[in-house]
């Protein structure tokens, strides 16, 4: 897919949704995201997220019981050799302040993208519509890729 080619050589903000969609395999945005996650496999791409990525993609698995697709997510997030999954530190907390003043978007989000900042990302790959315009970053939105020819 091109738009995968496109992010070789990058590193890539990786919201929440994207995560879910490859890991719980979702009929409708896997055969679209997979190509990227398979690009990051094999080094093409780097991606960067927040541990907070951790404590949105737990929730639902806890709840459930589900101990496989709690270590299935811990695997992704901590032990795949191109995804660093960055604390919040203090930098990323003044910085997460600072766009949510700006952009007025929730904390999770700002965190997110202040991750990305933080890490020098020039993508920021979701799927939350409230997310559109950011200095710095290419926010690149799955529906809307998936809407284009």
């Amino acid at each position: 897919m091109e738009w995968v080619r496109k992010l070789y050589g990058t590193t890539v903000g990786l919201d929440t949704a994207p995560l879910i969609y490859f890991v719980e395999r979702h009929p409708r945005y896997l055969p679209f995201i997979y190509p990227f996650f398979e690009a990051v496999e094999r080094g093409f791409i780097q991606v960067v997220t927040s541990t907070l990525t951790l404590t949105e993609v737990l929730a639902h698995p806890y709840r459930r019981n589900d101990q496989r697709l709690v270590v299935q997510y811990s695997q992704m997030l901590l032990n795949t050799r191109h995804v660093i999954t960055l604390p919040v530190s203090w930098e990323i907390a003044a910085e997460a302040a600072r766009i949510r003043s700006v952009l007025g978007l929730k904390t999770p989000d700002s965190i997110q993208l202040a991750t990305a900042r933080m890490a020098n990302a020039s993508a920021f790959l979701t799927n939350d519509r409230g997310i559109v315009v950011i200095s710095g970053l290419e926010v690149i939105l799955l529906d809307g890729l998936m809407a284009t020819p």
